[in-house]
């Protein structure tokens, strides 16, 4: 009976990948014979197993949607973890993209559909960026309720906590939840402005459903991800590092929004110039995240930020006059 019970496991665990695989082909790969694979199959069918049969030429046997994945069964609140876990993992490890995607797509074929829904509203796009100083915590009910939203093409009512003293009543064309620098993200049309916007996930509160589907506006830029990357107005505050300042750049408000470090903050000026606030280690180090855009600098504040610059300067000048 345990070499019966390993071989069901190891059976499914063959038919978990969703791929057609024949009998013969999963006799080989256990070392039985065809009419112990059939046995084992009823087996686990009698077990509860959706094991779809592929008659015709090439058929053979596929486990269906609705099956558990053995040896363990999860909850919703699992799912949730497994599904935000699994697209979200590149932000802190490299170099699993592969399996990444493979294991989030064999979890996904042996859930049931109620679950499948539930983990497809947690579907994100995680944008790489060198800079991913923590934010703050998403709530999971906020990530699902929008993630739905975005998933089914309805219309999201939600209040933000953006800049105003009282909290702004949205509702919005949610288009795609967007992970940057460790920081979550709406993209969405705005009704009321007529406008797109970009909302930091963790200042929004999501109403119940409307159910009211909306078709697709083209977007403002090349991809979603590009549009958040560029917009000066995404509801990010000034990190708490112990040195903090401020700069007026001669740079475009969209670069310096998609190229300033995560928990800095970009003011317009103009087309053409912007106020970055930063925050850094050091005054010196901070400094020298000015420096990167090597651009003209105006209004440096503090005082403590004009004389890093100066040492950074008297620095650059006695390395240059060395032998």
């Amino acid at each position: 009976m345990a070499t019966t019970s390993a071989r069901a496991l190891r059976t499914l665990s063959i038919l978990s990948t969703g791929v057609l695989v024949t009998a013969e082909e999963l006799a080989d790969r256990l070392g039985v014979g065809v009419r112990t694979v059939r046995r084992d199959i009823a087996t686990l069918r009698d077990l509860g197993y959706e094991i779809e049969p592929v008659t015709g030429l090439g058929g053979g046997y596929r486990l269906g949607g609705g099956s558990r994945l053995p040896p363990m069964v999860f909850d919703e609140d699992q799912v949730v973890a497994i599904a935000v876990a699994l697209q979200t993992a590149p932000s802190v490890l490299t170099g699993i993209d592969d399996s990444r995607a493979r294991a989030l797509r064999t979890v996904r074929q042996v859930m049931p559909e109620r679950l499948r829904l539930e983990s497809d509203a947690f579907t994100v796009t995680l944008v790489p960026n060198y800079w991913e100083f923590p934010a703050a915590p998403i709530d999971a009910g906020v990530v699902r309720d929008v993630g739905a939203a975005v998933r089914r093409r309805h219309v999201l009512r939600a209040e933000y906590a953006g800049a105003a003293d009282e909290p702004e009543r949205l509702r919005v064309e949610p288009y795609r939840v967007i992970v940057w620098a460790a920081r979550w993200y709406l993209l969405a049309f705005d009704l009321e402005r007529e406008a797109w916007r970009v909302l930091r996930l963790d200042r929004l509160t999501a109403k119940p459903p409307t159910y009211v589907p909306f078709a697709e506006r083209p977007l403002p830029g090349a991809s979603a991800e590009d549009v958040v990357k560029r917009t000066v107005d995404r509801g990010d505050s000034l990190a708490g590092w112990p040195c903090r300042g401020s700069a007026v750049l001669a740079v475009p408000p969209g670069v310096a929004a998609e190229f300033a470090p995560g928990g800095a903050v970009v003011e317009t000026v103009d087309d053409e110039r912007c106020r970055l606030r930063m925050g850094a280690w050091s005054w010196v180090g901070l400094a020298g995240l000015y420096i990167t855009f090597g651009s003209p600098l105006s209004e440096v504040e503090p005082v403590e930020l004009r004389e890093a610059f100066a040492r950074v300067r008297a620095l650059t000048e006695e390395v240059a006059g060395a032998p």
